[in-house]
């Protein structure tokens, strides 16, 4: 019963659509500008830095919460698994956005901040590195995606949180095939804030 319920509520916290609500805000549907996505590259690119730092920003945190909130209360390696898989699912898949969502980094950086934050360091200077070289946001998140269940691993964390990393970056990779199809034939456009 307890991990149902960490599992409803983690879901339930990572579905706000973060990107949706600032730029609604600010009177633009993020839908229906740049690629659609509505993740903080997307409200960078289109609505500018402050509107997409904000998104990443809360699409990190509603990640974290649960996952602390699971910490917090003592519930066990386990809980805090399901408590990961769930945020980063409820962002994919928003009940108020007719279970669509966006591609899970930011929210899945968040989940990881709470269940393994040396691992998600790592990943985080292999985002950095990778960018650096390439500018290309869909390239380094796609890097340290795949890196992050190899750091769990290498650093000894449970192996629910192991496991929890390996469904989390499947996801998350699944969700970036446009990107991989466009980094293939080396169409993937850099990053740039400047508005289309």
């Amino acid at each position: 019963m307890t991990l149902l319920l960490v599992t409803v509520l983690a879901y339930l916290a990572g579905s706000i659509p973060t990107g949706v609500i600032i730029a609604g805000r600010l009177g633009v549907d993020v839908r229906k500008v740049g690629s659609g996505n509505i993740g903080a590259t997307n409200v960078a690119r289109s609505i500018g830095k402050t509107a997409g730092l904000l998104t990443l920003l809360g699409d990190a945190v509603k990640g974290l919460i649960p996952v602390l909130a699971v910490r917090y209360w003592d519930l066990g390696d386990t809980a805090m698994a399901c408590a990961a898989v769930a945020a980063l699912l409820g962002h994919l898949f928003s009940p108020f956005l007719g279970f669509s969502g966006g591609k899970g980094v930011a929210t899945g950086l968040g989940v990881f901040l709470g269940l393994a934050p040396v691992a998600i360091l790592c990943s985080l200077a292999v985002f950095i590195l990778t960018f650096a070289v390439s500018r290309i946001v869909s390239l380094a998140s796609l890097a340290a995606t795949a890196a992050t269940p190899m750091f769990l691993l290498a650093l000894g964390y449970p192996l629910a949180s192991a496991i929890a990393g390996m469904i989390n970056a499947g996801f998350v990779i699944a969700r970036h095939q446009e990107n991989i199809v466009r980094l293939l034939k080396g169409q993937e456009t850099k990053f740039s804030l400047k508005k289309p």
